[in-house]
């Protein structure tokens, strides 16, 4: 088993997208592929996760239209 990795961030801090967030099949409402939220767009921390294979935190981002994005530590920093 992998040790989870510590996370950088936490619940309640504000993120900036540094990536377009492009649907990777998590949302099937959406097309594969459509973009979810473009870089730039600011969101809130409203969960920490850990991916249990790979013991990498994983956040869930809540933005502006309600909607929830689970991403990587790459693809965001704090406002």
């Amino acid at each position: 088993m992998i040790e989870p990795r510590q996370p950088l961030y936490q619940w309640g801090q504000r993120m900036r997208v540094v990536t377009d967030l492009v649907n990777d099949g998590g949302y099937p409402d959406m097309p594969a592929d459509a973009l979810l939220e473009p870089a730039g767009t600011v969101g809130e921390i409203v969960q920490v996760g850990t991916h249990v294979d790979s013991g990498t935190p994983i956040y869930l981002v809540e933005f502006a239209d309600r909607r929830v994005i689970g991403c990587l530590e790459e693809e965001i920093v704090p406002v």
